[in-house]
């Protein structure tokens, strides 16, 4: 639930707050893509009675989660300017792309660039990628528990 609400909220803010995300930003969804579905997988294994394969991809889910953590600590450190970003942030151009049959050219206006070095809003003191990185951590302990209850049978849908 919380894997869908963290990615749901991303797409709102893109998509309804238009808040541009760069290729770093981009990047740590892959996560969530990947992980919400396996993890739906899963609860069905868990529920049809094989609780050891159910266990075990718990634990990649988590593991994906943590390395997921990794990258949106790096992608703060990088907004934060304590490491260099990847060359391929330094300025990409992005627009949501409009509806009707506007050319190119009239989008041109509405065309910006998004930088992996420069947070678009901290909230909490934090941009998008640390709240990605407490996100990730607590998706990542509450699998790993899932991962262990499920092990040990514990696990009651």
């Amino acid at each position: 639930m919380l894997a869908a609400a963290a990615i749901l909220t991303a797409l709102g803010f893109e998509y309804i707050g238009k808040y541009a995300p760069c290729p770093l930003c981009l990047q740590q969804r892959w996560a969530y893509y990947v992980a919400i579905p396996a993890t739906f997988i899963g609860l069905v294994l868990l529920s049809t009675g094989r609780p050891n394969i159910a266990s075990a991809l718990f634990a990649l889910v988590a593991l994906a989660f943590l390395a997921n953590a990794g990258l949106g600590t790096y992608h703060a450190g990088v907004e934060w300017g304590f490491w260099p970003g990847p060359d391929t942030c330094a300025a990409q151009p992005y627009s949501i792309p409009s509806r009707g049959g506007a050319g190119i050219l009239a989008q041109l206006p509405q065309t910006g660039v998004v930088r992996c070095d420069e947070a678009q809003i901290r909230v909490a003191g934090l941009s998008f990628a640390g709240w990605n990185v407490i996100a990730c951590l607590m998706l990542c302990t509450a699998l790993l528990k899932a991962a262990f209850a499920a092990r040990e049978h514990e696990v009651y849908l």
